[in-house]
């Protein structure tokens, strides 16, 4: 694997510690800081903080016991959740989602495919198969997007991302992005919102894609 030139952002890490994030941008952390020493790093670091900023809170009519039992269950490894391990390309965060399953790909056209994983009102998150050279179109953000590589390459006018890099866009952000020669493009993208398209198609077509 190529080393990582594209992380998350602080923030946002301190936000997926603090349990703050939704499901769609907390899948795209886990599935990086999986592939990612200095993002895991960073990660843990902000854990350790969360952890002794709660030990050092006031009673405020807060037992020992209660407090105690909170430390516990932060520290006490998940117990229902089957643990899936990596799959190929895909990270086991991405495996739990698919319940260990493949994606199921759906064409979108022009040899683009997705597989949605989550599509609720407060956001989604699915995985892209574009192939070599092939342009997604011209679009905006009505909110923010993060885009993870797991396969292949993309350019667009911030840059090149490969594997295990991520693409942070928020709503000032216009792009084209550009699969790049090789392997195809398999990249796992999450929003809060749909994006904004210029063209006619895309955006009658956006409804029914649920973009």
């Amino acid at each position: 694997m190529s080393q990582i030139q594209h992380h998350i952002p602080e923030h946002v890490l301190a936000a997926y510690a603090s349990g703050n994030l939704p499901f769609e941008f907390s899948l795209v952390v886990a599935a990086h800081v999986s592939m990612c020493l200095e993002c895991r790093a960073s990660l843990e670091a902000h854990q350790a903080i969360g952890g002794q900023l709660l030990e050092s809170i006031p009673d405020m009519g807060i037992s020992d016991g209660l407090k105690s039992d909170v430390m516990a269950l932060l520290d006490a490894p998940e117990k229902a959740a089957p643990v899936y391990s990596r799959s190929g390309i895909y990270p086991g965060p991405i495996m739990e989602a698919l319940k260990g399953a493949q994606p199921k790909w759906k064409a979108l056209g022009g040899g683009v495919r997705q597989s949605i994983l989550s599509h609720e009102p407060t956001g989604s998150v699915r995985l892209l198969h574009i192939p070599p050279g092939m342009a997604v179109p011209d679009h905006g953000h009505n909110g923010l997007e993060l885009t993870l590589v797991l396969q292949g390459s993309f350019s667009d006018e911030a840059g090149s991302f490969g594997p295990g890099d991520v693409e942070v866009a928020d709503d000032d952000v216009e792009h084209t992005p550009i699969a790049g020669d090789g392997l195809p493009c398999i990249c796992l993208a999450a929003t809060d919102a749909p994006l904004r398209f210029r063209s006619f198609l895309p955006r009658m077509l956006q409804p029914l894609f649920r973009i």
